[in-house]
């Protein structure tokens, strides 16, 4: 009885000296991720979007909750994979387990080198044009102050996701309570107003002489991005405490609550701004608190720098599992696999975008580049939900804790494809390079991830590169299995 006690606590022990990613992320914290990624800075900058393809106020607020359904759509389809497949890596390994490594990695290559560095260099940029401006109102900031401030908040985020998983979800928590705080802001005056009487902006809310139908599905690509954002804990399942509940109470319940204040924000514009005045507007949420909290704006400003640095804390550590995921597949390098032996977290992984980011701060063209990413991310989506259907069918015995009429996932796909050929119509060039990028990755992957074995003086000396960086970075391969 002894010597079997003894043996259970070595075996503890040695669990808990074991290098390998734990489940830390708790139903609030997942709560939190999601809140934090899927409220960027769109709603507090340019709701515009969909009021200019819209045509008219009320159109627009048809459009916002039809978006969040949508979304609600695409994200119950992502809760019954992520709690069938349990393992991390979100569209990558979906794309893997049901259609194949060749759509897998092409979705890879297109986060790498399309999707992830230039999303994160503008969102940056928004957090550093946003804390610098109040400095230096009325004038406008120096470009060099808010690229060096937009990289310290880069650096300071992934110094943090390096460090520690604990310090990232809770840092998650506090960013999403100030991007809350600053929602607030906007809706208690608005609904305050709009309590008073003041319904004038609401009149004609309806008027048809400025809608174009062939501008609604633009209108609709507009809402969509500004709720993407509730797939990133499908990256992170199996750091996530009790996936099997948690993913799809997560998801659920972050989509609800980003639905109603998004039409609580909406709102509250309309109630207190015309819609002329919403169009003119460089930044909403700035006019708005111009006149709803005359001198105390610069708050609001503050707390929408915070909602920037939320988005990227939480987006880069949902990423970097794709990467860490992806070499633990054979379809990226070695080292990309490892973990700290001390931090437990997936170092090289993490530091992989760093350098492509900061370039992008310093000499990208950020917004052009961003247009090209419409193309590989609804395709991508459709096909992931695409290949949930098939996954349904190929493996019917599949255990599914979590499963959704087959419905939901087939009106998603057609959504998802409708926004690639609406926009091949709408922005044929921009849509066609992002086209090419994106098939730029076939060759890649049949030049390099099938011959994975090359020359021998090639594997010998990647070998020894691997070992060089595993020292210095102080990373070893996860030791015990967490799917």
């Amino acid at each position: 009885m002894g010597r079997a006690s003894e043996n259970i606590k070595n075996k503890t022990e040695s669990k808990e000296q074991a290098v390998f990613l734990r489940k830390k992320v708790s139903l609030l914290q997942t709560v939190s991720f999601l809140i934090g990624t899927i409220i960027g800075s769109g709603i507090f900058i340019s709701p515009k979007g969909i009021l200019i393809n819209s045509g008219n106020v009320g159109t627009s607020l048809v459009i916002w909750l039809a978006c969040g359904i949508l979304s609600m759509l695409g994200a119950l389809s992502y809760a019954e994979l992520g709690t069938s497949i349990k393992k991390s890596g979100g569209h990558y390994i979906y794309l893997l387990e049901t259609l194949g490594p060749l759509p897998a990695f092409v979705r890879l290559w297109c986060e790498i080198i399309v999707i992830r560095p230039a999303i994160t260099a503008v969102v940056g940029l928004s957090f550093g044009r946003y804390i610098v401006e109040p400095f230096f109102a009325p004038c406008q900031a120096p470009a060099l102050a808010v690229k060096l401030l937009t990289a310290a908040g880069v650096s300071l985020v992934v110094f943090v996701n390096s460090c520690s998983v604990n310090w990232t979800a809770r840092i998650q928590v506090v960013l999403t309570i100030f991007k809350l705080a600053a929602l607030g802001l906007i809706i208690v005056p608005g609904m305050v107003a709009l309590a008073q009487g003041r319904y004038e902006n609401f009149q004609n809310a309806f008027d048809s002489s400025k809608i174009t139908l062939d501008r609604i599905p633009l209108a609709f690509y507009s809402g969509m991005f500004a709720y993407s954002g509730w797939f990133y804990m499908n990256f992170v399942t199996e750091e996530i405490i009790n996936p099997e509940r948690n993913i799809p109470l997560a998801i659920i319940s972050s989509l609800i609550i980003v639905t109603i204040l998004y039409l609580l924000v909406n709102v509250a514009y309309y109630t207190v701004l015309t819609a002329d005045e919403v169009l003119a507007s460089g930044a909403v949420a700035v006019t708005f608190g111009d006149r709803t909290l005359k001198g105390f704006s610069s708050v609001i400003q503050i707390l929408v720098a915070l909602s920037c640095l939320g988005a990227i804390t939480g987006a880069l550590f949902a990423v970097s599992r794709v990467f860490f995921v992806a070499s633990r597949e054979n379809q990226w390098p070695t080292l990309f696999s490892m973990i700290h032996i001390r931090h437990h977290t997936p170092l090289p992984a993490v530091l992989l975008m760093y350098p492509l980011v900061i370039l992008m701060i310093f000499f990208g063209d950020l917004y052009g580049l961003l247009n090209l990413n419409s193309f590989p991310r609804w395709l991508f989506m459709g096909l992931v939900t695409f290949g949930l259907i098939r996954h349904r069918y190929k493996q019917p015995d599949l255990h599914r804790p979590f499963k959704v009429p087959i419905i939901i996932p087939g009106i998603f796909t057609a959504m998802c494809m409708f926004i690639v050929v609406t926009s091949l119509y709408s922005d044929p060039i921009n849509t066609g390079i992002g086209c090419a990028l994106t098939l730029s990755g076939v060759p890649v992957y049949y030049l390099v991830v099938c011959r994975h074995q090359g020359p021998a003086w090639c594997r010998k000396a990647l070998y020894h590169f691997t070992v060089k960086l595993q020292i210095l970075m102080e990373v070893v391969q996860q030791e015990i299995v967490t799917y």
